[in-house]
């Protein structure tokens, strides 16, 4: 068989009873109804599957329900079509799911149409001529307005060959090739088990490609399962690939963690949100404009879940469109681009559709509101605003890859186009480089002129502060991974040097000698800390006992801590370096080899609060050695 090169989806829409599963089986041979119910009923309930394969082209046939009572399920087949076959009846003609699955593929924006007119055997052609007039008035203000129309008989076969030339014909114009290095993305529109294989599921895959033994996150839920194999319409494949209706045999995750609705994608590229920035565009026919919140019930490719929707530029009057945000009750996996459905949750009816503008939207207020619909709405995609909103820590390229449903090194190429025109900075990172708000920078500047300025006016007497007390004030804690770029930053703008683990203001020297005050200061706190042992006072007592203000006696207190006069443990809390030292001489002479943290505590009639950091502190010096939960004294040979 010839490889395939070329790949599309063909969607069936119509009312039900038009006829559609029935003309996919004389266009390929495959029965698409699998239940028995819809056997039983003459209807199609769920989504059924089919495909021609010409030479090196692919076509895959997703044939959906027509009944309103199914439209969900319509809805979950009709994402990732490229060419749809709207079947009409040519013995009833357009009907309202006719007309209801048509405003849905054109709010999909489905960009190719055929249109069937089945059952051509039940009537005259002048009725046949009637129902063909009646077809073009409804497409003409659609955007499926011109699309050839083509009469069939399926029960005879008639007009079926020319049919079937004209979808290859027409999916071979329209076929996009795969495209290297696109992100995997696999929405699941059913799960099943099978009897020694496991969890199966199916679906369209809408980017990217998969193959056996690959992983791949299950999204919303952030778990991880392994590719065991793959089937691309019943035959096993090793990868399938992007417009491929494919199967998959997954391990390490039970059917109870797969559904409906969820998604398949490369591992932590995706991110779900409950939360969406959206173009939407309200049908005519809708009961009222879109002015404050209104509930509703949203479909993108097979996930549904309910939701509130509001316009943020104004009302949005029926038949126009404009810029929304909508809240969903359970989180969702989108990239900005995708398409999507939107209806009233009862009585159930279409009310529009758009695109996702941004799929990780943040509430904003005021003028920043009118800044990001501004620059999110706009063609090109906002990665300036994106990456300004992660603040200090910015954003590689990876991460708006998922945003955008897009190559990781597309994305780096407009970033680096923006660093080089000075909207960004880039900075190495890891693995990746990270891309900055230059903003973020200036902050930083700031911030920390601040914060060295606080601390000396404090702490005159140190030779510096601590780098990393520093930079725990300067950066939030998911932008620690930046320290070195920042404090790159901050040595080149002078406003700090780094001198090991301390970082001082320029020329700055620590004050040559105590006051008169200070000197009192320091005697009585070593004094008192001295004589409490290993249990001194709390600082706020210690305050209080000394009658000193808290800023002068931290500064004393850290001053002394330089001096090796007190230790801070690692918990924070101040000992004196004498009470540690006899500690450590009593436990050498002592006749223990080995004691446990009970034994400690009754021995020296301590708390688990001072028991544990001074065995740490212990055994950070060598006078003590961990094994398992006993500790073992040193002794010096």
């Amino acid at each position: 068989m010839t490889a395939v090169k070329h790949r599309v989806v063909v969607g069936t829409a119509g009312h039900i009873d038009h006829g559609k599963t029935r003309l996919l089986e004389a266009l390929t041979g495959v029965d698409c109804d699998r239940w028995a119910e819809e056997k039983d009923r003459g209807i199609t309930i769920d989504l059924g599957f089919t495909h021609l394969q010409n030479n090196d082209l692919q076509v895959g046939f997703v044939d959906v329900p027509g009944h309103e009572k199914f439209l969900h399920n319509a809805l979950a087949g009709l994402g990732g079509i490229r060419l749809v076959l709207l079947v009409i009846a040519a013995d009833e003609g357009v009907k309202p799911q006719t007309i209801e699955h048509l405003e849905i593929c054109s709010l999909l924006q489905i960009p190719n149409a055929l249109v069937v007119l089945t059952k051509k055997d039940l009537v005259d052609s002048e009725t046949l001529e009637l129902a063909t007039l009646e077809i073009e008035e409804l497409l003409e203000p659609t955007p499926f307005a011109g699309s050839p129309t083509l009469a069939v008989s399926s029960l005879t076969g008639d007009g079926i060959e020319d049919l079937r030339a004209a979808i290859l014909a027409k999916a071979r114009e329209i076929a996009v090739a795969t495209e290297p290095g696109a992100p995997f993305r696999l929405p699941i529109d059913r799960a099943f088990q099978l009897k020694g294989l496991g969890a199966i599921v199916t679906g369209t895959l809408v980017s990217g490609q998969v193959e056996a033994g690959q992983t791949v996150s299950v999204l919303p839920r952030g778990i991880q399962a392994r590719v065991r194999s793959v089937q691309v319409h019943g035959e096993d494949r090793a990868r399938a690939e992007a417009g491929e209706r494919t199967a998959l045999q997954l391990a390490s995750v039970d059917l109870a963690e797969l559904q409906r609705g969820e998604e398949l994608a490369t591992p932590d590229l995706f991110a779900a949100s409950h939360r969406l920035l959206v173009r939407f565009s309200l049908l005519e026919n809708a009961p009222a404009p879109l002015k404050a919140w209104m509930p509703i019930r949203f479909h993108l490719y097979a996930t549904e879940t309910l939701g509130r929707m509001r316009p943020l530029d104004g009302p949005i009057e029926p038949g126009s469109e404009g810029v929304a945000e909508i809240r969903l009750e359970a989180p969702i996996v989108a990239a900005r681009g995708d398409r999507f459905i939107v209806r009233r949750p009862s009585p159930q009816a279409t009310l529009g559709g758009g695109a996702v503008l941004d799929p990780q939207w943040h509430r904003r207020r005021g003028k920043e509101l009118e800044e990001a619909v501004g620059a999110i709405s706009q063609s090109e995609p906002p990665l300036v605003l994106w990456v300004a909103e992660a603040g200090e820590r910015g954003r590689a390229a990876a991460e708006l890859a998922s945003r955008l449903g897009s190559k990781a090194d597309f994305v780096a190429k407009e970033l680096d186009r923006s660093a080089s025109e000075g909207h960004l900075v880039k900075v190495a990172a890891g693995r990746a480089p990270r891309y900055v708000d230059p903003e973020a920078f200036q902050r930083v500047r700031e911030k920390g002129k601040r914060i060295l300025r606080t601390y000396f006016r404090e702490n005159r007497l140190s030779p510096g502060m601590p780098k990393a007390e520093f930079l725990g004030q300067l950066l939030p804690e998911r932008a620690q991974d930046l320290a070195q770029v920042y404090l790159r930053f901050l040595t080149d703008q002078k406003i700090l040097v780094v001198m090991g683990d301390l970082v001082n203001q320029p020329g700055r020297q620590a004050a040559a000698a105590l006051t008169g005050e200070e000197n009192q200061l320091t005697r009585d706190l070593l004094e008192l800390i001295e004589g409490e042992g290993l249990t001194p006072p709390s600082p706020k007592e210690l305050a209080t006992r000394l009658n000193a203000k808290p800023q002068i006696l931290e500064g004393v207190q850290r001053f002394l801590v330089q001096k090796k006069k007190l230790i801070r443990l690692s918990s924070g809390l101040i000992v004196s370096a004498k009470a540690v030292d006899r500690l450590r001489q009593e436990l050498v002479e002592s006749d223990w080899q080995r004691f446990t943290v009970p034994e400690f505590k009754d021995k020296f009639e301590l708390s688990r609060k001072w028991a544990i950091p001074l065995l740490e502190h212990l055994d950070s010096i060598g006078a003590t050695r961990r094994i398992e939960n006993e500790r073992q004294i040193v002794r010096l040979t």
